[in-house]
């Protein structure tokens, strides 16, 4: 795995970071349900549960099968988190009775539909730092506001790759390469996922070396566009292109190598594929090069030395990203 790098250059922030149930916690920008139809949608508070201990916690105490709940994002054990569920109305009133110590059901609704993976607007967090200096209170609040404007590289985060990364990525590349057998389905697509993400920080890397304040757009790349949430490759690129990029219309993505994605052309398209890797035949995606962090607050406790920073983030984005830019340094490799 590469070391994540970022668009400000400022001197390292000397911070304390821990993911737990008091210092991380996190809630779903939901989607807008209609208030009617078949399924149930439980918005769910919980702790030390990540998102598969949830759902099989639900499926055992309302006695149905996994595959039957839906969720639209996966949410970390080590936080307090709250998350929607989707379960089928025929069982509401067996939720009704559902009881757990570590799951809270805050309120339910309808909806037409079952939840699926990306069925989100974003995450809204609230982390805290410790051992805060006081003049570094004003320089975290300033970097903030810059990465606001100019945007965060959208690394993939330290989780994706696990506990043991570089063992998952050199299993994923046995997997792929050397008829490595992994029995569990879940485990292989998700190696095969970090594989793939590896591929776009690596990517991300290179065209920040290329950047200085701000991420430089190229001639051929991929860009998506905000409202339409489609996909477009301009034969070159205009003044126009690079003034709706600077007013947060489009975006460059970079590529996660697989079947079926859309890939760069041109200069964009020399950098790329050297990130590119046409034999994983898992399906491939393409992810927004740079987010903007909105809804940002900060609040200083000088007896405690503790920063309390809230923000949201678009679906997919890692808010242990946004720590590793405020602080210059990576959390862990």
């Amino acid at each position: 795995m590469i070391k994540r790098e970022f668009l400000q250059k400022h001197e390292k922030l000397d911070f304390k970071f821990y993911q737990n149930v008091d210092d991380f916690i996190v809630e779903e920008v939901p989607i807008k349900f209609k208030g009617r139809g078949n399924f149930i949608i439980a918005k769910i508070k919980k702790t030390k549960l990540g998102t598969w201990d949830l759902l099989e916690s639900l499926a055992k105490g309302l006695r149905i099968y996994e595959n039957e709940l839906g969720y639209a994002g996966l949410k970390d054990k080590n936080a307090t988190t709250t998350q929607y569920i989707s379960i089928p109305k025929k069982y509401s009133k067996d939720l009704k009775q559902f009881r757990h110590n570590k799951i809270k059901i805050l309120e339910t609704t309808l909806h037409g539909t079952k939840l699926n993976i990306g069925d989100l607007i974003g995450n809204s967090f609230e982390i805290n730092l410790h051992e805060v200096k006081m003049e570094d209170v004003g320089k975290i609040e300033k970097l903030l506001k810059e990465i606001s404007i100019v945007g965060m590289p959208n690394y993939f985060g330290y989780q994706r790759f696990g506990r043991d990364g570089k063992e998952n990525l050199e299993k994923a590349r046995k997997y792929i390469y050397e008829d490595y057998q992994i029995k569990d389905r879940k485990i292989s697509k998700m190696l095969v996922s970090a594989y793939q993400s590896d591929f776009f920080n690596k990517w991300l890397v290179e065209r920040l070396s290329l950047s200085e304040d701000t991420f430089v757009p190229m001639d051929g790349d991929v860009f998506r566009e905000y409202r339409s949430d489609e996909f477009f490759t301009p034969k070159n690129l205009t003044p126009q292109m690079l003034n709706d990029f600077n007013n947060k219309k489009i975006v460059p993505t970079g590529l996660l190598p697989g079947n079926k994605a859309f890939r760069s052309i041109k200069n964009a398209r020399e950098i790329e594929e050297k990130y590119d890797d046409t034999y994983i035949q898992e399906k491939g995606y393409r992810r927004d090069a740079i987010v903007y962090p909105t809804n940002i607050s900060l609040n200083y406790d000088k007896n405690s030395s503790k920063c309390k920073v809230k923000f949201t983030l678009p679906k997919g984005s890692y808010a242990t990203v946004l720590i590793e830019n405020i602080a210059n340094r990576n959390l862990r490799a």
